[in-house]
């Protein structure tokens, strides 16, 4: 599989890239296997036996959702990060976990982090 993977909505995102998918930020995973073409991994579950494998583009199109969104501007990020706050489903430290992945901290957020006086850069 390639390097990068054509989302149903017209996106190209790599390994690197987090998408919204079915409301969630997932990697693109390209598999070597012959059993499935690609995966999508989730952000913070990952690796955990919640990925997500695809035979081929089509069958994620089948399943790309109305709640799919693709790659998303920090902006659309940081309202997902709220909403994903006061949503039951979600804790605290998951969407910490998530906020350090799809926001650009500033040196300071990252030096707190760093030493262990911050959880997360700012968001709501």
């Amino acid at each position: 599989m390639t390097a990068t993977l054509e989302l149903p909505n017209g996106d190209h995102v790599t390994p690197s890239d987090v998408f919204l998918f079915n409301d969630y930020p997932y990697r693109y995973v390209p598999l070597d296997a012959d059993e499935y073409a690609f995966k999508l991994s989730p952000l913070v579950w990952g690796g955990a036996g919640m990925d997500v494998p695809f035979d081929d583009v089509a069958e994620l199109e089948t399943q790309w959702g109305p709640n799919s969104a693709g790659l998303l501007s920090e902006s659309a990020w940081r309202d997902w990060l709220a909403d994903a706050l006061a949503d039951d489903r979600f804790d605290r430290s998951e969407v910490d976990a998530i906020a350090w992945e799809v926001l650009e901290p500033s040196w300071r957020e990252r030096l707190g982090h760093a030493l262990g006086l911050r959880d997360a850069p700012e968001y709501p």
